[in-house]
């Protein structure tokens, strides 16, 4: 009898846990327009990792038999800041994600002496598309709009 109520127990713990976002996977840049013009990008792998309250996104580059983190951030999807790394673990900036319904996300990235970038990210009604839209203004007042289209893997 005491099997069954560890048993039971465990079940309800399980099916109480919050389930993962549907942004959370692996996803490989196929596409990416910067100001209209298509650009030819190195290959780029978002990784977004659940991690507590949080999800945890990290950018990398393959690099032969490895690969290279060029930014991570942890951030809760209520708009909260969560600190920007860049691949040496410093601290570069601040990023703010706000869920604003199914599938559809605001991101905005800001640090000192860094372009500040405002966008949106919209992941397609099969959930194997992600579609990451910014803008950004450069120090010096220079303005780029990117779109950036990832498959999940």
């Amino acid at each position: 009898m005491r099997r069954y109520a560890i048993a039971f127990l465990m079940m309800a713990a399980i099916s109480a846990a919050p389930a993962a976002d549907p942004l959370a996977g692996k996803w490989l840049l196929t596409s990416q327009q910067i100001s209209g013009q298509d650009a030819a990008s190195r290959p780029l792998t978002l990784e977004i990792r659940p991690l507590g309250n949080a999800l945890e996104f990290e950018y990398s580059v393959p690099l032969k038999n490895s690969r290279v983190v060029s930014l991570r951030f942890v951030a809760r999807l209520d708009g909260s800041p969560g600190d920007i790394k860049d691949a040496r673990d410093r601290k570069i900036g601040t990023a703010k994600v706000l869920r604003n319904g199914a599938g559809e996300y605001s991101v905005l990235l800001e640090g000192p002496n860094r372009p500040t970038a405002s966008g949106k990210m919209k992941l397609s009604a099969d959930g194997k598309t992600l579609t990451c839209t910014s803008d950004s203004t450069a120090p010096g007042g220079v303005r780029t709009h990117t779109v950036q289209v990832f498959a999940r893997q």
